[in-house]
């Protein structure tokens, strides 16, 4: 458990003016990051001054609205900088991406006073973090963390929540809960919401006792939240967001794309420096193993596999920005379906290039010194988050029949 207070972390010296500048830091901070990336996987060791970084650098508010400010960068730029920071390391590129999910409700659901409050705390490099997923429900989509009414006002929160990425370095946690007290939607399923608590308000802890084999330095860990009070003005509406066509859930699945995409493309790199080390096979009859035609073969597969999964992400990021420009069922539908076929090819080239980089590096890349199978390890972790058969499913459907994928954050 940390005990990091609420308001920690460097303020950026100065705002994100556009999306050209966001790159351009992008690539710088990544630079940085990337140096240290392997010893922080290997000795598990949270990247605490890493994430200050990022506050620092003013990434944390390039989505933020012009007239609150910020940048308002495109969502080709977003899943760019995405992919960009995971090349570097997948796990430090990990933790932001639901800091951006829930500054994008706010800019849906949230009142003048919360967006003018909450995307102030952006711009200021404040982190929010998402508290989500439980483990007690029959599928990911039923929560039994509850926020009910206090006859004096406001609410209490309570509940435990699991796998809550960044929440260690959070100064703001975002916790999905249902509102049992409030009138049943259509259907009679329970309406939700999303609220926005002080990582050290009382009644929250947060453990440091995530272990996956991969994207171990992502500080997912476990969130348990005892009678927290939680003032009307930090709850937001959930469950409307997806009442009529949105870009809600291609915008957060976009992030996954960029963050697979990035994971293929740092274990393609991989792969060449091991290459430049190996030794060609005797039968080649090449002097180097870069010569050797039938690792040559591979390696140029494996770049087309890489290519395609980065120009679906920027195809899928572009119809986003598309559909937001002109919200209607079938711009976002398209949008939905582009970003399905891009996170579906990410997935893929990201557990391909990073197993077959052992195939290209040979023996000597298996060494446990060098450490390589992290990138396979993160890979074959963040590709879990949402399983891609149900988004090949959705898409054969469109695709046949015209049907329109649902509504909902996973697609």
């Amino acid at each position: 458990m940390t005990d990091r207070p609420s308001d920690a972390g460097a303020r950026p010296s100065s705002v994100v003016r556009s999306d050209a500048e966001a790159l351009e830091i992008a690539r710088k901070v990544a630079a940085g990051f990337a140096v240290h990336a392997d010893a922080r996987d290997r000795d598990r060791r949270l990247p605490e001054a890493e994430v200050d970084e990022l506050s620092a650098s003013g990434l944390l508010g390039i989505t933020v609205p012009a007239r609150f400010g910020g940048a308002d960068v495109s969502a080709a730029t977003l899943a760019e900088v995405f992919r960009i920071l995971a090349v570097a390391d997948a796990s430090l590129a990990q933790i932001p991406h639901t800091h951006f999910v829930f500054l994008d409700a706010l800019r849906r659901q949230g009142s003048e006073d919360q967006q003018t409050f909450y995307f102030g705390q952006a711009l200021a490099g404040r982190r929010f973090a998402n508290a989500q997923s439980e483990r007690g429900g029959r599928t990911i989509a039923d929560d039994a963390t509850t926020l009910r009414r206090c006859p004096e006002g406001g609410y209490v929160l309570r509940g435990e929540k699991y796998y809550c990425t960044g929440a260690l370095f959070a100064h703001w946690l975002v916790v999905r809960a249902v509102l049992p007290d409030e009138p049943p939607r259509a259907g009679g399923a329970v309406p939700k919401a999303l609220a926005y608590i002080r990582r050290d308000s009382s009644g929250v802890s947060v453990e440091d006792d995530w272990d996956g084999m991969g994207q171990r330095t992502t500080a997912s860990g476990t969130v348990r939240l005892d009678d927290v009070l939680v003032t009307t003005n930090q709850v937001i509406d959930f469950s409307s967001i997806f009442d009529g066509p949105t870009t809600y859930g291609a915008r957060a699945q976009v992030l996954h794309a960029a963050l697979d995409t990035g994971i293929a493309r740092g274990a393609l790199d991989a792969a060449v420096g091991q290459v430049a080390r190996a030794r060609p096979w005797f039968e080649s009859g090449a002097d180097r193993a870069a010569d050797d035609p039938l690792l040559v073969q591979q390696a140029g597969e494996l770049e087309i596999v890489v290519r395609a999964a980065e120009a679906l992400l920027r195809e899928a990021a572009a119809s986003i920005d598309v559909a937001e420009h002109d919200l209607t069922e079938a711009s976002t539908a398209r949008a939905s379906v582009a970003t399905a076929v891009a996170k579906v090819a990410a997935a893929r080239a990201a557990v391909r290039a990073a197993g077959e980089l052992f195939e290209l590096g040979g023996t000597r890349s298996a060494a446990g010194s060098l450490n390589l199978s992290r990138h396979w390890r993160d890979g074959r972790t963040h590709t879990l988050h949402d399983p891609v058969r149900w988004k090949i499913q959705h898409i054969g459907r469109w695709l046949l029949s015209g049907t329109p994928p649902p509504r909902h954050g996973q697609i």
